[in-house]
């Protein structure tokens, strides 16, 4: 069957359709992207503003079409913490489903972490034993490890590349002392995490835009390599890009191979959390996944309709 999944992040909304069926490998047959910035476009008194709820529901109406011309059977379609996050979210989701039809259901970050698990192990396997998935998004940072489909421990924190560049650097590039005061934070709200994952595990793992990015500018092979080219990110590695990233311009990273223009100022707050997370919990290495969230949707999804 053709299922379609609609994510709307604090970043981009992404469309993509596949072909599969219970059992079987999703194999991706269309997708679109609009680079909304929904985080951004949320105001001082914390709901979404009227030009960020006109551009959502007109993103959804385009990507429903889309999905309608290439003959979707299903349209799943989930909301992050941007929309989590605003306060007017339940106005903003009547509104979306109301003008176009779409039921968007907004996902909390317990359950981003659980879906994003069980796409990691679905790509590695059994033999990868027990598990430890990494997810930095836009808005939140989520951790998840166990042995299972669905991980023992399933946490989500407010650490997402966008929101503590937001938040807490102010320049470009910012002074040493704001991403100082950055490190410091971060390393507080991981610490808090780190005794609930201090179980062990056998294949860390890191999956989401920000840690493919990070490990593609620490030597990683290029998107063009294909999905199934091994790929791993070092805490070696990671020191060594924070030491000229956090003195370089957004404008400056963006052409670097790999980055993505939208999302460059944010990359040196997502590079200190994932330099957090592993200097934390001990690990020298983290696989890359291609599969993440919109992919553990799916698989759900499927599981659902084979029972």
């Amino acid at each position: 069957m053709r299922l379609g999944v609609l994510d709307v992040g604090s970043n981009t909304v992404h469309l993509l359709v596949v072909d599969a069926h219970h059992g079987a490998h999703p194999w991706p047959a269309y997708s679109e992207k609009a680079e909304l910035r929904l985080a951004e476009k949320i105001g001082e008194d914390g709901k979404l503003s009227r030009a960020g709820a006109d551009a959502l529901v007109e993103t959804v109406a385009k990507a429903r079409d889309s999905a309608a011309a290439h003959e979707t059977e299903d349209l799943l379609a989930f909301a992050t913490s941007a929309v989590r996050d605003a306060t007017n979210s339940a106005a903003v989701l009547r509104r979306v489903r109301d003008e176009t039809g779409v039921d968007l259901q907004v996902l909390c970050g317990e359950d981003e972490a659980i879906m994003t698990f069980l796409a990691v192990r679905r790509w590695f396997g059994w033999s990868a034993g027990r598990l430890l998935v990494v997810d930095i998004g836009g808005g939140s940072l989520e951790l998840a490890a166990g042995i299972d489909e669905e991980p023992d421990v399933a946490l989500s924190l407010p650490l997402g590349a966008g929101r503590l560049t937001r938040e807490r650097l102010s320049a470009d590039p910012p002074s040493a002392a704001q991403v100082e005061q950055l490190r410091e934070y971060v390393d507080e709200q991981v610490g808090k995490a780190v005794g609930m994952l201090r179980d062990g595990w056998d294949r860390p793992v890191a999956t989401s835009k920000t840690l493919r990015t990070l490990a593609r500018l620490a030597g990683a092979a290029p998107s063009s390599a294909g999905l199934r080219v091994p790929r791993r990110l070092t805490l070696t590695g990671l020191h060594q890009m924070l030491g000229f990233i956090r003195r370089m311009p957004s404008a400056a990273l963006a052409e670097m191979d790999g980055v993505s223009a939208g999302r460059a100022h944010q990359l040196l707050a997502g590079a200190v959390v994932a330099e957090t997370v592993m200097r934390r919990l001990d690990l020298e290495a983290v696989d890359v996944c291609p599969w993440a969230l919109r992919e553990g949707v799916i698989l759900r999804r499927l599981d659902v309709l084979g029972t």
